[in-house]
């Protein structure tokens, strides 16, 4: 009953927001459009992203146009935030950290590949302003690791990046690791403190899920890419184990090779998930997708009243983004409709619109 009281309001909200996803025709009637004005054109008409693209030209940087949608994820947790009650707030609180890790990794991009568009992170200062002990002006001033290092003085993220400046030869993989190897255990612990026993279950279940996933990703990158032995594998592995335990990662850490790998990956829980025999090899980004589609559509769906409704727009929200950058970039250079299509939608979803 309490999260009846605490989450009713809220999932009629979430509810309201869902209806302003993007569904699967849209996202292909658009990739069939000549112009970028024209995909603009066609954002703008959609009510989750008018206000926020009204001044958004044809010429707009790539960079620019990331910076406005990510601005539109920004408000939908804004909103979701004021109408949410203490119980709904710690879980916001906690995925809060999502939003700063994705910052962190964006300004080591910025300083290792210079791009002055996205330097610049003056939009965002309100919204960090209200939860984030992150200084956008230290960060966005930041040319150098050392630099920005000493920007996050002050804030949880810091120590880890001391840690690693006493390292030789630290690349850009690293640090992104490392924020994500932080992000992951955090969230993981925090989980059976914060959260009820129902939510507990529920964020359990995406997020390790999601875990598994990455590490298998890891695994299969390592082997197919950079040829690592499983020694070299174990320490870039998330030390968090749930529908892949330990010596199914083993398994797939001391495979021969990518053959091996999904054939021995189609044993496990995940292969029982997919539409298809993973001893075909198919995309892992794709697997990957199909996967949490699924799981963050059910858990949503059968715990409606619990922080899988915000975990599982969170998700969505994310991915929609994604997908419309990608396509905006495919119509500016040009990439046939067909092709763009199969960078987008890499699984079906029917769940979430046809």
């Amino acid at each position: 009953m309490g999260n009846l009281l605490a989450y009713s309001g809220l999932a009629a909200k979430v509810r309201a927001m869902e209806s302003q996803f993007i569904t699967d025709r849209q996202f292909r009637d658009m990739a069939a459009l000549s112009s970028v004005g024209e995909a603009l054109d066609f954002l703008k008409s959609r009510p989750a992203y008018q206000d926020i693209l009204a001044s958004a030209d044809n010429d707009i940087h790539r960079s620019q146009l990331e910076k406005l949608l990510i601005l539109s994820r920004y408000r939908d947790f804004e909103k979701l935030y004021r109408f949410s009650g203490p119980q709904p707030r710690k879980f916001l609180n906690l995925y809060f950290m999502h939003f700063e890790i994705s910052l962190l990794k964006r300004c080591l991009r910025n300083i290792s590949h210079p791009d002055q568009e996205f330097a610049n992170l003056s939009m965002f200062r309100s919204f960090f302003s209200k939860h984030s002990k992150l200084d956008l002006d230290k960060l966005t001033a930041s040319s150098s690791i050392s630099e920005l290092t000493a920007s996050l003085e002050g804030t949880p993220y810091h120590s880890l990046f001391v840690h690693l400046s006493e390292k030789e030869s630290v690349s850009l993989f690293d640090y992104e690791l490392q924020l994500d190897l932080y992000h992951f255990q955090v969230m993981w612990n925090a989980k059976d403190k914060y959260l009820t026993k129902e939510e507990k279950k529920t964020v359990t279940q995406c997020f390790g899920s999601q875990l598994d996933m990455l590490n298998a990703q890891w695994i299969y990158r390592s082997k197919k890419y950079y040829h690592l032995d499983a020694k070299a594998i174990y320490p870039l592995l998330i030390p968090v184990n749930y529908r892949l335990k330990k010596e199914d990662l083993s398994r797939l850490a001391e495979t021969s090779g990518v053959d091996e790998f999904f054939s021995v990956l189609n044993t496990t829980y995940y292969g029982s998930l997919t539409d298809s025999h993973l001893g075909t090899q198919p995309d892992l980004e794709q697997l990957y997708e199909q996967v949490m589609n699924r799981i963050y559509t059910l858990t949503a769906r059968n715990h409606p009243y619990s922080t899988a409704i915000l975990n599982s727009y969170f998700y969505f929200k994310n991915l929609e983004i994604h997908r419309l950058i990608t396509i905006i970039e495919g119509i500016r250079y040009g990439v046939s409709p067909d092709d763009i299509i199969s960078y987008v939608i890499k699984s079906p979803v029917g769940t979430r619109g046809a």
